[in-house]
């Protein structure tokens, strides 16, 4: 082979490298690749998006919760009209119930119409399950019912109470302390023992 062949030669297989190397530079991208976040995320028709759907448990860090646990989502109306947030199902049936931010009962979550509401979030109506079983760690089905019988099914994270979730857990009640029995003050006068029997008669 000639010199000028072989030189011809390795130019082409470093013109390929090249060509290989920034199709690989451009094509690796989240977008190009459809790289999904690890966090669920689900839409209702084109105006509900739900992002971050998260099941918080306690403080433990993985194995099996049973007990009581918050979901925290934030939901997007990008609509024109407000939208209800009527009802959180995880699992196989624990359904959530809602409060306000000051803990009383809420019938249902309203989202005005081109507004977003972190649930669970600072001065925000919170979803509290009494108990569930779920894997910390991994997912678990959950179900959004809003009105008009509207439903959204999406597969929650279960995250601890730790992290970026920290303060998003259920709240435990502190355990009531009993009252402390209160010692008699020092220096009271002990009552006398009454007298027993008869007095005996004076000798004479």
């Amino acid at each position: 082979m000639s010199r000028s062949l072989r030189r011809g030669g390795i130019a082409a297989i470093a013109a390929l490298a090249i060509a290989s190397l920034s199709s690989c530079a451009a094509g690796n991208t989240p977008e190009t690749l459809e790289v999904k976040p690890d966090n669920a995320s689900a839409t209702l028709g084109t105006d509900i998006r739900l992002n971050n759907i998260v099941v918080v448990t306690g403080d433990e860090s993985s194995g099996e919760h049973t007990g009581p646990a918050n979901v925290t989502v934030n939901i997007s109306n990008s609509g024109t009209e407000p939208i209800e947030l009527q009802s959180i199902t995880v699992g196989t049936g624990a359904t959530a119930s809602f409060t306000d931010d000051k803990g009383a009962a809420l019938p249902a979550i309203v989202v005005p119409a081109g507004a977003a509401l972190l649930l669970g979030g600072p001065g925000a109506p919170t979803a509290k399950i009494a108990s569930t079983t779920v894997s910390v760690g991994g997912y678990v089905p959950a179900s959004f019912g809003f009105k008009n019988h509207e439903k959204v099914e999406a597969e929650a994270q279960v995250s601890p109470n730790k992290g970026l979730y920290k303060g998003f857990g259920p709240t435990v009640a502190p355990a009531a302390v009993p009252p402390k029995a209160t010692a008699p003050a020092t220096g009271a006068t002990t009552p006398a023992a009454p007298a027993t029997g008869t007095t005996a008669p004076a000798a004479h």
